[in-house]
């Protein structure tokens, strides 16, 4: 019998492991950010209960289980609340805005504020002064 409890417990972590690497594997495929939502949820959810799952066989101790199915409760209402939060800025800011070298979560008219001034603007790197500090600390 603790064969087969061994058994389940490795298979069982293994799935959460290839749940956990196709959830990072989708979060870094897609472009969109809805679908690279969809992908880190489904993987983290499912990873999570497997690897919850095979904690609860392998300890067989009733308080450990009650503790780990109130942590996968806890884990799947907070989950879906964290990734609304990340669609609804999706949702109320252009995604073209973000880059890889800096973003903002700022409204569209502070966005096309700031393209305006990049445009229009000299950059202090480019102009031709010397720039002297002030006692530097830390």
């Amino acid at each position: 019998m603790e064969w087969v409890r061994f058994a389940l417990t490795a298979v069982l972590l293994a799935c959460s492991v290839f749940c956990f690497a196709s959830a990072v594997l989708g979060v870094y495929s897609f472009g969109f950010i809805l679908n690279r939502i969809h992908a880190s949820g489904i993987g983290d959810s499912l990873g999570l209960f497997c690897a919850v799952l095979a904690v609860m066989i392998g300890s067989g101790e009733v308080v450990v289980i009650l503790k780990l199915c109130l942590i996968v409760a806890f884990m799947w209402c907070t989950s879906p609340v964290s990734t609304h939060f990340i669609a609804q800025v999706e949702y109320y800011m252009n995604q073209n805005k973000l880059d890889f070298n800096s973003f903002t979560f700022n409204s569209p008219e502070i966005l096309n504020l700031r393209d305006k001034i990049f445009n229009q603007g000299t950059m202090s790197k480019d102009l031709d002064i010397q720039i002297n500090y002030g006692i530097k600390t830390g």
